[in-house]
């Protein structure tokens, strides 16, 4: 007695296991990505590394300074030719502050400016990074959705073609059917298990590459709020997004700043030719403690010094010259580096454009489809009913209409994708701009 009245004890709490983990938004889930992806991370060392290297480049214009402390002791034996010989112990203390300031040296300033540039490096690579980041969040989370739809509709079908099957049987045993239409049902009943199969493991593979990239380990994405209106691209002239791309991509502004670190390598190597001028200055104190080598009583020496240091290059075996023509000829290569990014810049703009044009015309062909999909099958549904169509012609209506069906979820998905691609093809995508494919999103 006492079991029973534990029982519904028991079924709370397994209802309350069962529950499915929150789901989460696209913003949630890259926001997630940010702080576990490998690559991400990898990328954000490498533009706090960049940053210290390019503020190594100031040492090159400003002063040096050293400080130099010494201590020594030393024991003299005079042995004389006659008499006895005799010992002295002397000490030396010494300690000299220098610095150095580079008044005029040309290649130091060049690589100054290269460090500087170094800062819009680092910040174009880490740009990079997290507009890749949000593509691959963006991928996987509708992979998984895509996943789930599939599954769904292949369940579905499942439910529909098995419900055929039992009317093909009771047909059949009262015999105003032939035994040909339940062989169809079942064979096409089979198929059905067999893909339910394939796509339970489908969105298991896709779950986990998921929740890999999320740090998550049962990330749940939330699914698309229909009726769904896909949002239509900001500009419809694919030269506005090719002209956004040439001053706005990561790869183009890295191709730059490359052209520019070429152009100061190659003043850096002219310098070669020009003189050079430091200020130099030091300050050093000795003390010989209890005299010296030379003399018997202690003392002490103060010395200092300021002056110019002037250097001019006369002839360096033909390195200078040979090294200018080494760097005007990385130089060119550095411009035409520059032309390649972006001409492959605006021919993937292009792509990316006319896909998610491509892709938008498929979602409203395939909402189309679907209608008429389900129409055919009502149509042969009722003709099957009334003797005027055969099993095989339901079966076939309902594989169109969840075939269609997972199409057009499917496309859906590649249209929200590829808008998060364009952006990224153009150099434009930033975090924000997931706002507004979380907008579409079911709410919690």
């Amino acid at each position: 007695m006492n079991t029973f009245r534990l029982s519904p004890l028991f079924v709370a709490i397994g209802a309350a296991l069962a529950l499915p983990a929150q789901a989460q938004s696209l913003i949630e889930l890259y926001q997630s990505a940010r702080s576990f992806d490998a690559s991400y991370q990898s990328a954000k060392s490498q533009f706090d590394a960049t940053l210290a290297k390019a503020e190594q480049a100031k040492s090159a214009i400003l002063p040096t300074a050293n400080l130099a402390l010494g201590l020594s002791r030393s024991t003299q034996e005079v042995v004389p030719d006659l008499g006895p010989s005799s010992n002295r112990s002397f000490g030396t203390q010494s300690a000299t502050v220098s610095a150095s300031q580079p008044l005029y040296r040309p290649a130091n300033w060049a690589s100054y400016q290269q460090g500087l540039k170094q800062l819009d490096l680092a910040q174009a690579q880490l740009q990079s990074a997290d507009q890749d980041l949000i593509v691959r969040v963006g991928q996987g989370y509708f992979d998984v959705l895509a996943a789930q739809d599939s599954l769904t509709f292949v369940k579905a079908q499942k439910t529909a073609v098995a419900e055929q099957l039992a009317s093909a049987k009771r047909n059949f045993e009262v015999g105003t059917s032939t035994i040909t239409d339940t062989r169809e049902a079942q064979a096409r009943y089979d198929l059905v298990i067999a893909q339910e199969i394939a796509a339970e493991n489908d969105l298991r593979v896709k779950k986990i590459a998921l929740d890999q990239l999320v740090g998550k380990s049962n990330a749940q994405p939330l699914a698309l709020a229909l009726p769904l209106k896909l949002p239509a691209l900001q500009a419809l002239d694919v030269k506005v997004w090719v002209q956004q791309s040439e001053t706005a991509h990561p790869a183009i502004g890295q191709s730059q700043i490359a052209l520019d670190v070429a152009q100061l390598e190659t003043k850096k190597a002219q310098a070669g030719h020009k003189p050079t001028l430091d200020l130099s200055a030091s300050y050093s104190a000795m003390n010989n403690l209890e005299g010296s080598s030379s003399a018997g009583v202690g003392s002490r020496v103060n010395a200092g010094s300021i002056g110019l240091s002037f250097n001019l290059p006369l002839f360096a075996g033909f390195a200078t010259q040979n090294r200018i023509k080494e760097t005007i000829a990385l130089e060119e290569k550095a411009r035409n580096d520059l032309e390649g990014a972006k001409r492959a810049v605006a021919q993937g703009t292009r792509t990316a454009f006319f896909g998610v044009l491509s892709g938008q015309g498929q979602v409203a062909a395939f909402e189309a489809a679907e209608a008429s999909s389900q129409s055919a099958l009502d149509a042969n549904k009722l003709g099957y009913q009334v003797g005027v169509r055969i099993n095989i012609d339901v079966l076939n209506s309902q594989s169109q209409l969840f075939d269609t069906k997972a199409k057009l979820a499917k496309a859906r998905y590649d249209v929200l994708l590829g808008g998060l691609k364009l952006r990224q093809a153009n150099g434009t995508l930033k975090a924000d701009d997931l706002q507004s494919v979380n907008a579409l999103l079911l709410a919690k």
